[in-house]
């Protein structure tokens, strides 16, 4: 299997091979993060749609050099918070996403149900939070990202990126009844 590296230079070449590829080795990446900061699986599954192309057009301006995840990333969180701004409305469907994100997380135990009662709880704070705070809550912890990368995928400092964190855990908390010392830590997602 070609690495990314090689795909992009294809890709630059002209290869839609190439963007097949990568397509099948990012899209549930993207499309995970787009429907987290959208709560829409529709305009998730468009975005996912509108990343590749962008990739496909712009694929001259990338970087062979450079990982392709961040890329990615910057254009899904770009293009799901234009989503955002453009439709400032709260979805009736967010409740339909947590319900189908908690059913997509492995349950390892016999209490499945209050496991899943706890992710819609979670998807439902989570989608109530402010557009920017939920960008870097979903990169921190869905996507599992380092404070460094989410700042340049953002394009924010260091500092706003913890920022956002910090104001988007205390609302969380809030939303889920966590006293203010306890921690989110358990706050992670695992997609089969």
């Amino acid at each position: 299997m070609p690495t990314d590296k090689e795909l992009v230079l294809e890709l630059q070449r002209g290869s839609l091979e190439a963007l097949g590829f990568i397509y099948d080795r990012h899209q549930k990446m993207v499309y995970r993060t787009a429907l987290v900061i959208t709560g829409d699986p529709e305009s998730a599954a468009d975005l996912v749609q509108d990343v590749f192309l962008r990739l496909y057009r712009f694929s001259d301006r990338i970087d062979p050099e450079r990982p392709l995840e961040p890329w990615l990333y910057r254009i899904t969180a770009n293009l799901s918070y234009t989503w955002i701004k453009k439709n400032r409305r709260w979805l009736p469907s967010l409740e339909e996403v947590a319900e189908w994100l908690a059913g997509t997380v492995r349950v390892e135990n016999n209490s499945s149900h209050e496991y899943n009662d706890d992710w819609h709880q979670i998807n439902t704070a989570i989608s109530a939070l402010p557009a920017q705070q939920r960008m870097v809550i979903v990169l921190y912890y869905v996507n599992d990202l380092p404070l460094q990368e989410i700042s340049e995928i953002l394009d924010v400092p260091v500092g706003t990126v913890k920022s956002r964190l910090h104001y988007g855990r205390e609302v969380l908390k809030r939303h889920l009844g966590v006293s203010p010392n306890e921690r989110l830590s358990d706050l992670k997602y695992e997609f089969t």
